[in-house]
């Protein structure tokens, strides 16, 4: 039913990830090869496309949803619906930045003190251009195909380069004068598409059990038994979404507690927990959580 596009290259592993992980595994003969199969009724194709070029191609209704970067969509300004954020290609989830960077000896502080004529090397040349027309500046722009850092000051002035932290502008000698946008990973649509009720259906689905995969990232379920008498000794240290269950055993001198804690949580949660008196503790992993 629904033609799906994923991306090529460093959010590609993670994504093939996160479909597998959602029950939509994707089938490849090898890795290099750029079309797959989903066993789901919903999904009829599967390409693998270099993330930069999927928006325009979503637009232009080649394939119905996709997967890309929020900076390719505002890049290409293609006109496509933006279904969802999917924060699944980081440890903690939070956007890249796109910024503008010079050298660190330049003596920019601040956009305002840009000159004119200078030499800008990008990736994101539309985004760059539409940048210093907005402040009134003269630019050169040169199209990147990477290693931005080592060209300032020798090749050009500045970048404007996508960075998580910007430790490794600072590493080569670089700083960040100007954010030009922050950017998710999102799963995007075609308009057409999304006004055809049953494909809407469908991509709202999928996207149900996409996020569920993504929710259930980097946190377990524990269940445990505690006495009676130091139950709310228990809880009172057990995280949970919303409260944890609680269940009395068959004897009525337990109970039975289980709760969805973070991952990174549970090196110090178990012995704390132990302390407080609980028994028989399971640690279990999550494959989904829908709200």
């Amino acid at each position: 039913m629904l033609k799906l596009v994923l991306p090529k290259g460093s959010l590609e592993r993670l994504t093939f990830e996160l479909f597998e992980a959602a029950d939509l595994s994707v089938r490849r003969e090898s890795a290099r090869d750029y079309r797959g199969v989903i066993d789901d009724p919903r999904v009829a194709s599967v390409a693998v496309i270099r993330p930069q070029e999927i928006p325009r191609y979503i637009e232009d209704g080649h394939f119905d949803l996709g997967i890309t970067g929020q900076d390719w969509v505002a890049e290409t300004e293609s006109d496509v619906v933006e279904v969802a954020t999917l924060p699944y290609a980081k440890a903690t989830p939070r956007p890249v930045r796109i910024v503008l960077a010079v050298a660190e000896s330049a003596g920019i502080g601040s956009p305002d003190d840009l000159p004119p004529e200078l030499r800008v090397s990008t990736e994101y040349v539309g985004l760059t251009q539409r940048y210093f027309d907005r402040r009134g500046i003269p630019v050169h722009i040169v199209r990147s195909y990477g290693s931005n850092e080592a060209k300032v000051p020798d090749i050009v002035d500045a970048i404007v380069h996508n960075v998580e932290t910007g430790d490794t502008l600072v590493r080569n000698g670089l700083k960040i004068v100007d954010t030009l946008m922050e950017s998710w990973t999102v799963l995007i649509a075609n308009r057409k598409t999304m006004e055809d009720e049953g494909k809407r259906k469908a991509i709202e689905e999928l996207h149900i059990l996409l996020d569920g995969a993504i929710r259930a990232q980097g946190r377990v379920l524990v269940k445990l038994n505690i006495p009676a008498n130091r139950l709310e000794v228990v809880l009172k240290v057990l995280p949970s979404m919303k409260a944890p269950t609680v269940s009395k055993l068959a004897t009525g001198e337990f109970y039975a507690v289980e709760t969805v804690v973070a991952k990174s949580d549970i090196n110090t949660l178990i012995p704390e927990l132990k302390a407080r008196g609980a028994e028989d503790i399971i640690e279990l992993p999550l494959s989904k959580i829908v709200p």
